[in-house]
């Protein structure tokens, strides 16, 4: 069978990478499809007017929310999937992340497994990802049986000015655990790398450990793995039986085509993996693939993300602002019972942005003048999951999300009290006082880390996937993109789907290839 594979991966990011690399050493013959294609290294990738405004990387095509209403979805389809663009800030979730936590909003609930679980995962994660950071700071981080693999990025002049300051009020800011491979790390005779556009932006010179630069590429160094872009997975067909997936259909520039596995690892993004699921209707599964639960695209969670910048009269000419985090209130505050979420400095806000924000706080200044007047924070809140909050198809195929938010009052909250730090600092440096405030929250089109709609869990009515995240009703079919989230912290997902695509890659290894080699050199010896 010319088509004919041991293994298929659908996706190419964090998840979808990070598997491709963890069995690539197996030797099997491994198919990974791509719906999008590489990011060509410009000019332009580095650009804010064309990246940011006008999304020169993102896809044209248009969702629906709950009231049909048409959006253009921040996603990107491309080799390394949406981590081309992300801003590399590589967190480990908390232990209560994993455990039943009350909220404003109703409760997070407890995954199957726990911190511990994750642990061994998460390291290997981070030196893989090549994270830089340090330990013992963050008031919330959990425990590590490592340090970081390299120390943390150093801050800028104003930043490490802010960090005392902060101090000095009480607060224990931490340098953010940042995945990037530099050339000043390993070596004083190369030229460094400065970073600048980052989050948000592809990286020509690939300093950025994303997705395809810290594992798709090495692995397909690996003759057994192959690479197929512009592929885009329409649908999965299973067995008579309806209890194993047997191909893919494939349309690869208008051509469609067939692929045959023996196992399949699906890693499209939270919607777009249920989307696929629900496309893949047959007589054994008319809710969709894998549904007997009802759950497939259900419990959609985005986190609840924006941006606050301070507007102040320090001058801050930080080139690399992504550096420094707080996470005092992540499991409350002196003012509130429950959690509240993080603090990150942002990259630098592109100049539409600045000018949008400036044209009413300040009118007659120029970009330069309020760029050097900005601060830019980005704020995280968790988002609960809400079985209305779900991905279905429209009937002409297209994807539909109803998204209502769920305990949006700890982002205000979480606003606040970086407003009170800025009126706190304004107490003993006059350049912080009245500060002005610009901003924006991210809305439905922001698809800002979607996961949840393939949540895993023990029991088969209540989940889609079971605690390795093989689906309950199929034999050889896993998910390793954030889907399987049954709560999502207020950290940033990325480490957590590619320690979790390495638990799963080390389960099938060790328990489903193992158990086929012995079964193969049974019969070989009965044969002979």
């Amino acid at each position: 069978m010319l088509n004919h594979y041991d293994i298929i991966i659908v996706g190419t990011g964090s998840g979808g990478s990070t598997i491709a690399w963890k069995l690539a050493e197996t030797g099997k013959k491994i198919l990974i499809l791509e719906r999008g294609d590489f990011i060509p290294k410009e000019k332009a990738n580095w650009d804010p007017h064309e990246v940011v405004t006008k999304g020169r990387y993102r896809p044209s095509e248009m969702w629906y929310d709950g009231n049909d209403q048409p959006f253009k979805p921040y996603i990107h389809y491309a080799v390394g999937g949406n981590s081309k663009m992300y801003g590399a800030a590589l967190f480990r979730f908390r232990e209560t992340d994993f455990k039943a936590v009350k909220h404003y909003g109703g409760v997070s609930p407890e995954w199957p497994l726990q911190y511990e679980d994750y642990e061994p995962y998460y390291e290997e994660a981070e030196q893989l990802y090549q994270v830089h950071g340090e330990r013992g700071i963050d008031p919330s981080e959990p425990w590590a049986n490592a340090p970081y693999p390299h120390p943390p990025l150093s801050y800028e002049p104003l930043i490490l000015e802010l960090e005392q300051q902060l101090k000095a009020i009480g607060l224990k800011p931490f340098p953010l655990p940042m995945g990037v491979k530099l050339p000043q790390d390993f070596s004083s005779t190369e030229a460094p790398v400065i970073l600048e556009n980052f989050d948000g932006f592809p990286d020509p010179t690939d300093s950025k450990a994303d997705a395809q630069v810290s594992c798709l590429r090495p692995a397909l160094r690996n003759k057994n793995c192959i690479l197929l872009t512009n592929a885009y997975v329409e649908k999965l067909l299973t067995n008579e039986d309806g209890d194993r997936v047997e191909q893919v259909v494939v349309t690869i520039r208008g051509e469609r085509m067939l692929f045959s596995a023996d196992h399949f690892f699906i890693a499209c993004g939270a919607v777009n993996t249920a989307a696929l699921f629900l496309r893949s209707t047959n007589s054994k599964h008319l809710k969709g693939l894998a549904n007997s639960s009802g759950l497939v695209g259900r419990n959609l969670m985005l986190h609840h993300n924006g941006c606050l910048v301070a507007f102040t009269k320090k001058n801050n000419d930080s080139i690399f602002q992504k550096s420094l985090g707080l996470a005092d209130f992540y499991h409350g505050a002196p003012d509130s019972e429950y959690p509240l979420g993080e603090i990150q400095l942002m990259g630098r806000n592109d100049p539409d942005t600045i000018n949008w924000m400036g044209k009413t706080l300040f009118p007659d200044k120029s970009y330069e003048e309020l760029k050097r007047m900005s601060i830019d924070f980005w704020l995280t809140a968790e988002d609960l999951p809400d079985e209305e909050n779900r991905v279905t198809l429209k009937e002409d195929g297209s994807i539909r999300v109803n998204y209502k938010q769920t305990n949006y009052t700890a982002y205000e909250k979480l606003k606040q009290q970086l407003k009170k730090i800025f009126e706190r600092l304004g107490e003993t440096d006059p350049d912080y006082r009245d500060v002005k405030w610009g901003g924006y929250d991210l809305d439905i089109s922001g698809m800002s880390h979607q996961n949840g709609t393939m949540r895993f869990g023990d029991d088969p009515a209540a989940s889609v996937l079971d605690s390795n995240c093989k689906t309950h009703d199929l034999d050889n079919v896993y998910v390793v993109d954030a889907s399987f989230f049954p709560s999502c912290g207020a950290f940033n997902p990325a480490l957590t789907i590619a320690a979790n695509a390495l638990r799963v890659g080390e389960h099938f290894i060790r328990t489903v290839l193992s158990n086929e080699k012995m079964v193969s050199n049974k019969d070989q010896t009965m044969a002979s």
